[in-house]
């Protein structure tokens, strides 16, 4: 295990140890992270690599940050762009990241533009118990669509890269942000996760989910059991709208507070949309969860249609013996990590 710290650690970067670990492939795979404020860009490409914290209870104090904004003018003349704005960005599969915080500082989209705490472009992808702080488009759940609507909107590093299918899994975890502050192509799973959605002082406060699913993909962002929070006025935020016609977002069980809006849900002005989009929830609770005022294309799922959203259906369809990958990382992670604590 390779040990991370600002008080004479082997390492006191986090990429510094990871370019170190590309370069020796034969050290263990796990980075321990100890409590700190690590101000740089971490880029994970290496597979099956581990970053964890100290404890679930240190996750806060242990912080990956920085301040880039999309409106921010590059020495070129163009702006930054969506997608070099990111913090944190994991381009290689099997990556696991928990007891974490990872944040985009840049500030309110009014004033910095888009910006990307976590880039998310890797498969099976674990995330546990992290934190992920934001304003507009904090966490970003790869693949990109297939074609741009604006010139250049996709400038970044995959901008050319080959849209391949992602599954990732989220597992009480804390995200943060306004306007489509979870967005993006992956086959995502949150589970016990919060939502927490941050006051602009506008008549629209923003929207927690904004998924652009690839035409034909089963499933898009299944939120399970899952708080809708924040610090917005009563119905002022959307729960979610489609950033490309076929997006998906389906939760089940949730607390949804106050702050959603009666309709629950918004087309992004594509008509089309409401024939093509999957947007459903399923026994949800809470002040926002009303479905009187819930528009006619949103779904209301019933028993037998929920049983097709567990873990095994949306993250491991066609993978056999191997459908729970996501449950061996969880506990392989943990106890490593106590283990080096002990």
């Amino acid at each position: 295990m390779i040990e991370i710290g600002l008080k004479g650690e082997r390492f006191s970067s986090i990429q510094t140890a990871l370019d170190y670990l590309e370069e020796h492939p034969e050290e263990e795979r796990h980075l321990l992270v100890r409590p700190g404020v690590y101000e740089e860009r971490v880029e994970i490409k290496i597979p099956g690599v581990v970053i964890t914290g100290e404890s679930r209870e240190a996750a806060d104090k242990t912080v990956i940050t920085l301040g880039l904004g999309g409106k921010e003018i590059l020495e070129d003349g163009k702006k930054r762009g969506t997608f070099r704005t990111y913090t944190c960005f994991v381009d290689a599969k099997e990556v696991t990241l928990a007891y974490l915080t990872i944040e985009n500082s840049a500030g309110p989209g009014s004033r910095a533009g888009q910006a990307i705490a976590l880039y998310a472009d890797g498969d099976r992808l674990v995330v546990d118990s992290c934190r992920l702080l934001g304003w507009q488009d904090t966490l970003f759940t790869a693949p990109l669509p297939p074609k741009e609507i604006e010139k250049d909107g996709f400038v970044g590093p995959k901008q050319f890269a080959p849209r391949e299918p992602r599954r990732q899994y989220y597992k009480d975890c804390y995200i943060e942000g306004e306007v489509d502050f979870i967005f993006g192509g992956a086959t995502a799973y949150f589970e016990g996760c919060t939502f927490f959605s941050k006051d602009v002082n506008r008549e629209i406060n923003g929207y927690v989910t904004a998924p652009s699913t690839p035409e034909g993909q089963r499933f898009g962002y299944v939120m399970e059991r899952c708080r809708f929070t924040g610090n917005c006025p009563d119905r002022t935020v959307f729960l979610g709208r489609p950033w490309r016609e076929w997006g998906k977002t389906v939760m089940l069980r949730c607390h949804i507070g106050p702050h959603i809006r009666v309709e629950g849900w918004d087309d992004w002005g594509k008509e089309k949309a409401r024939e093509t989009t999957d947007f459903g929830e399923f026994r949800c609770t809470g002040p926002g969860a009303d479905r009187f005022g819930r528009p006619g294309w949103v779904r209301e799922l019933t028993e037998a249609e929920a049983e097709d959203y567990t873990k095994e259906q949306v993250l491991g369809e066609d993978l056999g013996e191997e459908r729970q990958w996501w449950q061996s990382r969880l506990l392989i992670t943990d106890c490593q990590t106590r283990q080096s604590l002990s």
